[in-house]
């Protein structure tokens, strides 16, 4: 799948369907992502957020709690640390803490700035609902 923001190859979640036969697809270069299927849409596109918006801070075992790093993908943050078992928290990470890593904020930056500004606005990505007559 190609990803409708920067119009490079996605890469598909390695996770069991739902029981809406979800897939999800996310790209390594602007972090967009699109999922296909589900309940409620047939393909839907979550909408550019700001990067204080965007990034919940990682927890796992040995992360420094006086360092609060963003959660990438995959155990991983988005400056390289990787941990079996990180998640992300219920918590945004922002980058305008005192605490927020530094590493983190130039990839969360670097990543924005990746998002094209036509990309940005309301509207921008397309979602498709399920049709009220799809089985």
């Amino acid at each position: 799948m190609k990803c409708d923001v920067c119009e490079r190859a996605m890469w598909q979640w390695p996770v069991p369907p739902t029981a809406w036969e979800e897939q999800i697809w996310s790209c390594s270069w602007c972090y967009a992502s699109t999922h296909v299927g589900g309940e409620w849409f047939e393909i839907s596109r979550p909408p550019y957020q700001p990067i204080g918006m965007r990034w919940e801070r990682a927890i796992a075992d040995g992360l420094s709690r006086d360092v609060s790093h963003a959660f990438g993908a995959y155990d991983a943050t988005l400056c390289g640390i990787q941990r079996v078992g990180m998640a992300p928290s219920d918590y945004w990470w922002l980058p305008e803490k005192e605490d927020a890593c530094g590493d983190c904020r130039t990839a969360a930056s670097v990543i924005d700035s990746r998002w094209p500004q036509a990309m940005r606005g309301e509207g921008a990505r397309i979602s498709v609902p399920r049709s009220a007559t799809a089985g």
